[in-house]
């Protein structure tokens, strides 16, 4: 778990840039508005194969990170699938916390 990236994504929902729900993000999705789709790892397989399909064919990044109770519980909501990320910088900065979750940057000499 990366506490640094839940709490971007709280932070993105208080901005009002976030849509969940199947329905709503797959309207992101195909109207384009979708940045970023985040999936809980523990998503059923047939509702993973829909957003991998969906999201392949649109060409919009999925990422699959933690569990729906810690998705729901960093937006402030129950248990949540799949959250949409409506903005391009919100939709860098989760990927790159993602990337690099250490608060500290290493410097190679």
């Amino acid at each position: 778990m990366n506490p640094k990236f839940f709490n971007q994504l709280g932070l993105a929902m208080r901005a009002g840039k976030l849509v969940t729900g199947d329905e709503g993000v797959f309207k992101a999705i195909r109207s384009g508005e979708a940045k970023l789709v985040i999936m809980a790892e523990d998503a059923s397989a047939n509702t993973r194969k829909k957003f991998q399909d969906k999201c392949q064919f649109y060409g919009v990044t999925l990422m699959e990170i933690g569990t729906k109770y810690e998705l729901g519980r960093s937006i402030g909501k129950e248990m949540r699938v799949t959250i949409g990320v409506l903005d391009g910088g919100f939709a860098q900065m989760l990927q790159k916390s993602q990337e690099n979750p250490a608060e500290v940057e290493h410097i190679d000499q």
